[in-house]
């Protein structure tokens, strides 16, 4: 069956516009509650949100809606996303809930779910969920309406969770690090977490007005990290997104290390403790660079789809606990069930405290292949994956590239795209493979115009 509401990630969109209109998350709320019904008497969920202005609004109407189908609601407020997935473990709820969309902009805004062990719902859920919703509504009568509370320490018990994952015999005193919240849910988590493991703290981006998330600061704008940590002569800046669970890091050379890179460390610095490390998972769009230094190590290697979800599938078939995406999405399952930015910036940190070594001296010997991605648009209709010549180019491409490079070739799952992807040790290498490649599927344009 096909999903009609739920991506990759939940349901996305922009606010006021469907789905993401009061109504219908009222009526998903009621949805869910009537799927939860099924096992449990009476269920209870925790919602937690970013600091959109939108999210005061939607957090009412899933309370509704929960309420309407007798499921108990508690509230969290502003919490990061891996901070409600541990909650709802914690606090053995049934159900985690997230107002988020994540590093979108602020007019934008989602809603995801966490099973009761704090991982992502699978593809089954959803569409339950989603088939229920097509039926009439079951209101329950005032007997056995739900009922919700405000949770008030929910930040403080994130906090100390966090700082659990880092190791006890060390700190992080002597050290200055620049934190940017991306103005979203971690505005109030992350200096502190960093301060009470003895950093000194520069915090940007952590001063929310509704409107101001992910704009100009945060992961997926890492240049006002880069900067302050220059000016304020930090040993390292960390930067999370909107909802805290993507990290960018920053050395105090203002050097930019993205999540393929992160994942190496995370694997060498177990190894280096004698940790038995037998895989790690990456994604179709990990650099070639850290595949082949995972697997120098020893250490197996796997690529999932992109998505973080996809990245877990692939961890919990093997029973393997280390991965991410190139993104800063990072996968530490013997220390959290969800991908988590300060848990993983944590992880890095606690590997430089441990060594005494900078991030450049831990990723030494591992440099990035270049990448050359381009977009070419497919005519109506045109099949590429039965393109011949495409096929015998993409064949020739590889045989040119060897065991020195890649090809990946993907459709985009919003437009009319194909994404080309050609990764080799010679920069000009995969530009021209690339070239080659679009020019290949141009040709069908050529021959029917």
């Amino acid at each position: 069956m096909q999903r009609n509401y739920f991506g990759t990630d939940g349901i996305r969109g922009t606010v006021g516009q469907p789905p993401i209109t009061p109504d219908f998350v009222l009526r998903l709320a009621h949805a869910v509650g009537r799927v939860l019904k099924r096992t449990e008497k009476r269920p209870q969920v925790l919602i937690g949100k970013d600091t959109r202005i939108s999210g005061y609004m939607l957090e009412s109407a899933l309370e509704s809606g929960f309420n309407s189908a007798g499921v108990d609601v508690v509230l969290l407020g502003p919490l990061p996303t891996p901070g409600v997935a541990y909650l709802t473990r914690a606090l053995r709820a049934s159900l985690g809930v997230v107002i988020s969309a994540s590093h979108n902009p602020f007019a934008d805004n989602g809603i995801k779910f966490f099973s009761a062990q704090g991982t992502k719902l699978s593809d089954a859920w959803e569409l339950d969920v989603e088939s229920v919703l097509d039926q009439p509504p079951v209101w329950a009568d005032s007997a056995t309406l739900g009922k919700t509370r405000r949770l008030e320490d929910a930040g403080g018990r994130y906090i100390e969770f966090c700082k659990s994952t880092f190791a006890n015999d060390l700190t992080l005193r002597g050290m200055k690090i620049v934190v940017d919240g991306a103005n979203g849910a971690a505005y109030h988590i992350a200096p502190q977490v960093f301060h009470e493991l003895g950093a000194e703290v520069v915090a940007i981006g952590c001063a929310p007005d509704g409107l101001n998330i992910n704009r100009d600061v945060g992961a997926t704008h890492p240049a006002a990290l880069v900067q302050a940590v220059a000016e304020h002569g930090a040993d390292f800046g960390v930067a999370l997104d909107g909802d805290a669970d993507r990290l960018q890091l920053v050395d105090a050379r203002g050097r930019l290390y993205n999540g393929d890179e992160l994942l190496y460390v995370l694997v060498a610095e177990r190894l280096t403790r004698g940790e038995s490390v037998e895989g790690a998972v990456g994604t179709l769009m990990t650099n070639m660079a850290v595949e082949l230094a995972i697997k120098a190590r020893g250490v197996r290697f796997e690529r999932a789809k992109v998505g973080d979800r996809y990245v877990l599938e692939v961890l919990e078939q093997h029973g393997w606990l280390l991965g991410g995406e190139g993104s800063g999405h990072l996968l530490a399952l013997d220390r959290h069930t969800t991908g988590d930015g300060l848990i993983s910036a944590l992880q890095v940190l606690q590997a430089c405290t441990r060594t005494g070594k900078t991030l450049s001296q831990l990723l030494e010997g591992v440099d990035l292949f270049p990448q050359t991605l381009l977009n070419v648009r497919l005519q109506p209709g045109q099949d590429w994956r039965a393109d011949a010549r495409l096929a015998e180019e993409t064949q020739a491409v590889e045989a040119s590239l060897g065991n020195s490079g890649r090809v990946l070739i993907r459709a985009s799952g919003t437009e009319p795209l194909l994404r080309i992807m050609v990764e080799a040790r010679d920069p000009e290498q995969a530009r021209t493979a690339a070239e080659r490649l679009v020019a290949a599927v141009r040709s069908v344009e050529a021959v029917n115009g």
